[in-house]
């Protein structure tokens, strides 16, 4: 991901976030800074090589048997050096024939298509990145969610939408996961949406999550009633553990609950007015969105208190 951080300060943010590996690179003037991390408990990563536009690394996934290259992309907004990073990766794409995925912020529209506002696709820019994708022997997978990645946050007179933020792979990478997809998440504090890569379809079984004790409820006053009440009917072991963990169930939701609930229905609202704002923006979108934005930031801030 960009993150606009690089250097010593990108190192003292990463110690503290909970990956325990991670490749950082120098931001472009004040864009760029590229970070790679991950839990290696999950999947293997090599890195191999890397420049202020890109990340090259294998990885392997946990329990799997095959290895792919990641690359991890921020173009740069100036032409001369996208033309520099289309030819470093068609001199890779010569160089191997692994499984293989690109994935970033290309700062390119591919077509007309991709666009909303603004000034026109350039057609020499974008057959110079067209190419670069073919010699690569890229595919697009196409996406799940609003059409446009990246919004300068205008109003609707001098909104420009784009869809700059893309997830390619090779045809070997297709058939080591036939049913992966792309997701453009909700877009919330960022100018870019996230982009999540699935490498297989989810599998929704009915399961009940497991009881798990959450940290945020002894800072609640009225959890030690909880505790004690389920002491105080039964002295064994077994029927305290049973009673603590039904009323602690019970008590978690009434507590805590609305607010995970609302933050879920608001990131689906504003998910929802961002495909419609990619199909046709409105006035009254853009201030419902700039609303909604304004009520998930308090509802964070609570869930943050907890």
């Amino acid at each position: 991901m960009e993150t606009r951080v690089g250097g010593g300060r990108a190192k003292a943010i990463i110690d503290r976030l909970p990956f325990d590996g991670s490749v950082h690179t120098d931001t472009i003037g004040f864009t760029g800074g590229l970070w790679m991390l991950w839990d290696s408990d999950r999947v293997d990563v090599t890195p191999l090589a890397d420049t202020e536009q890109e990340i090259h690394a294998t990885v392997k996934v946990r329990n799997s048997n095959s290895s792919w290259l990641f690359t991890a992309m921020y173009a740069s907004p100036r032409t001369a050096e996208r033309h520099i990073l289309w030819n470093n990766l068609i001199n890779i794409g010569e160089l191997h024939n692994l499984p293989w995925v690109l994935a970033g912020d290309f700062n390119e529209p591919l077509s007309e298509d991709d666009e909303f506002g603004g000034r026109a696709v350039s057609v020499s820019r974008s057959l110079l990145f067209k190419e670069c994708l073919d010699k690569c022997n890229m595919i697009d997978i196409g996406f799940l969610g609003p059409r446009f990645t990246w919004t300068n946050k205008r109003e609707v007179q001098a909104l420009i939408q784009e869809r700059i933020d893309s997830v390619f792979v090779n045809p070997n990478w297709c058939l080591l996961y036939p049913e992966a997809r792309v997701v453009h998440l909700t877009r919330c504090h960022s100018d870019h949406c996230p982009i999540l890569l699935e490498l297989q379809s989810r599998i929704n079984r009915g399961r009940k999550s497991p009881f798990r004790f959450q940290t945020c409820w002894l800072f609640e006053p009225s959890f030690p009633s909880i505790v004690s009440q389920a002491r105080r009917d039964s002295p064994a072991l077994g029927d305290v553990v049973n009673r603590f963990t039904q009323a602690a169930i019970r008590w978690n939701g009434s507590h805590f609950g609305n607010i995970f609930t609302r933050k879920k229905n608001i990131m689906a609202r504003i998910n929802g007015i961002q495909r419609a704002l990619s199909v046709r923006p409105f006035t009254f979108l853009v201030n419902l969105e700039d609303e909604l934005l304004k009520e998930l930031d308090c509802v964070l801030n609570q869930e943050e208190e907890l």
